[in-house]
């Protein structure tokens, strides 16, 4: 998570994410080089889930070096949309970005997923909904964002997570503990159950 954006100056602009209330209001901004701590504020997030036509489900390990829950094995991609971007196009620039493939068949399947989890002394408190879609194309992971990747069938995946032999992230069991059975082919769900700041950041 480390892309910058370079205005017409060529100064670099450091990313933004959205702080939130208790409502899921919008409510300022952070730069994300600096918001996770001991006491993160509540943000907007998201997660993603990439199957592959065979049902499998792209699994990943977090970069060593990142500062929350580094070498940890979670979903396929995370992320934070900036201010006023659209969810869906955060999640196909995060995917692009990590994981340099494309997304397919996106769509929304937890809205209101929201956890809070530590580790080491830093703090991850999102609200995070969840989207699945296909990989469209070969998975060629930046290894400043992702240590390792690979395809797992999402049966035996989801089976070691919910009975704990599968160590992955706090956000990850937690939503796989939500998930339908078969995510890959669920149902949209309802995007007025968004947090209030997604809702307004959608295109028209």
């Amino acid at each position: 998570m480390t892309t910058t954006e370079t205005s017409t100056t060529d100064t670099v602009t450091p990313e933004q994410v959205v702080l939130l209330d208790e409502d899921g209001q919008a409510v300022g901004t952070a730069d994300k080089a600096g918001v996770h701590h001991a006491d993160t504020p509540l943000h907007l997030a998201f997660s993603c889930y990439l199957f592959d036509g065979d049902g499998n489900v792209l699994v990943t390990r977090r970069a060593l070096h990142k500062r929350t829950f580094p070498g940890v094995w979670t979903n396929s991609c995370c992320g934070h949309p900036a201010p006023g971007e659209p969810l869906e196009d955060a999640v196909r620039r995060r995917v692009e970005q990590e994981l340099g493939t494309t997304v397919t068949g996106l769509r929304l399947v937890l809205p209101r997923f929201r956890y809070r989890a530590e580790q080491e002394g830093v703090v991850e408190n999102e609200m995070c909904p969840v989207f699945v879609g296909s990989a469209e194309g070969a998975v060629t992971p930046d290894p400043d964002e992702v240590e390792d990747a690979r395809w797992e069938p999402w049966p035996a995946f989801r089976a070691g997570v919910l009975d704990g032999t599968r160590t992955v992230s706090v956000w990850c069991r937690e939503q796989v503990a939500q998930l339908p059975a078969d995510p890959a082919s669920a149902a949209a769900a309802d995007v007025d159950d968004l947090p209030p700041a997604a809702r307004a950041a959608r295109t028209p």
